[in-house]
């Protein structure tokens, strides 16, 4: 499996209100940026987002290192919360529905193609891929307003 590191970061102005995610693939020396959004959505949804869209725009199964400023996104899996919802039918341990479930179903079929770990980096620390990830979503999220 050829491994790709990936660096995703989401920005909303408001909550809700305008959204953009970025992602930057990395294998080797090519490096490649991506960016969307959406007019009316959460960071979360952003945050998101930025993973789904990274993970779906690989051709073939990978072994994936994706870095998130995002406990979200980081936390339900490497806490096993993913898992827990979907046993429970996608509820959360108070019974609660789990908030964005087709977004997470969505991630969860792509962690079935993919082998990827996820990783948590502090946001706005200066990590260089953050940062740019930061740059292409919250220039996408001021793209969309009117």
């Amino acid at each position: 499996m050829k491994h790709i590191d990936i660096y995703t970061d989401g920005a909303c102005r408001g909550n809700p209100g305008e959204g953009g995610w970025g992602a930057i693939l990395v294998y080797g020396e090519i490096e490649k940026e991506l960016s969307g959004g959406e007019k009316l959505t959460t960071n979360n949804r952003m945050e998101l987002m930025g993973a789904i869209s990274a993970l779906e725009a690989l051709k073939e199964p990978c072994e994936v290192t994706l870095t998130s400023d995002s406990k979200y996104l980081t936390d339900a899996i490497n806490k096993g919360w993913l898992e827990s919802w979907k046993s429970k039918g996608w509820r959360k341990a108070d019974k609660s529905p789990v908030l964005n479930p087709e977004l997470w179903q969505r991630l969860d079929e792509l962690l079935g193609i993919h082998k990827v770990t996820f990783v948590w980096v502090h946001g706005h620390m200066g990590h260089e891929y953050n940062e740019r990830c930061d740059a292409l979503a919250t220039a996408f999220a001021d793209s969309l307003k009117s």
